[in-house]
C-alpha cells in the first residue's frame, strides 16, 4: 500500500492527515505572514468569494483548496507583500495563488516518501462566489478551518486514491 493510502485508510488515519494538513497551513501562515492562526469555532462558515487551488499528481492525486472571503484575501496579500490592504489590487490573485502552492508543498513533504513522488501544478485562483465544483474525490474532502486575524477561512484536501 503506498504512503497516501495507508495515511487515509482509516478515520484515524484521516484524522492524522487533517492535523499535517492544518500543521502545514499554520507553518506557511506563520512563515510567510507573520501570523498565528486559531481553531475557528464550529459554526464559523468562511465565505468563499475566493478560491486558490492547487492540484497534485502522482503519489498523491487531488486539489488542494484555499477559500476565504476579500477581506481575508485582501490582508494575506497586504502581510504577504508589506502593502496597506486597501492598495492590494491584482496582485491579490498572485499572492493566494502562492499561499495556497506553500501549503500544498509543505504538506506533502510532511509525508513520508511523498516529497518527490507528487507534482503540484500551478495555482488557480477563482473570485466571486457563484459557482459549483464538482470532484472525483473517492472520500470527503478534508477540511481544516482556521482564523486569520479573527475571520474564518477553509483549506480543504480532495483525494483521488
Amino acid at each position: 500500500m503506498s504512503p497516501v493510502n495507508e495515511l487515509l485508510a482509516t478515520p484515524a488515519s484521516r484524522e492524522q492527515c487533517a492535523s499535517l494538513l492544518e500543521l502545514a497551513t499554520r507553518e506557511v501562515f506563520q512563515l510567510m505572514l507573520g501570523t498565528e492562526l486559531t481553531a475557528a469555532p464550529a459554526e464559523a462558515n468562511p465565505h468563499q468569494e475566493v478560491t486558490s487551488m492547487v492540484g497534485l499528481a502522482g503519489q498523491l492525486c487531488g486539489v488542494l483548496s484555499v477559500r476565504c472571503d476579500e477581506k481575508a484575501a485582501a490582508l494575506m496579500t497586504s502581510k504577504m507583500l508589506g502593502v496597506e490592504p486597501d492598495k492590494v489590487g491584482a496582485e491579490m490573485c498572485d499572492a493566494l495563488g502562492e499561499i495556497c502552492n506553500m501549503v500544498a508543498g509543505n504538506f506533502k513533504n510532511k509525508i513520508t516518501g511523498l516529497g518527490d513522488g507528487c507534482m503540484l501544478s500551478p495555482p488557480t485562483v477563482i473570485t466571486g462566489s457563484d459557482y459549483i465544483t464538482y470532484s472525483i474525490a473517492d472520500k470527503p474532502a478534508l477540511e481544516v478551518r482556521l482564523l486569520f486575524e479573527a475571520i474564518p477561512f477553509s483549506v480543504s484536501l480532495e483525494i483521488h486514491t
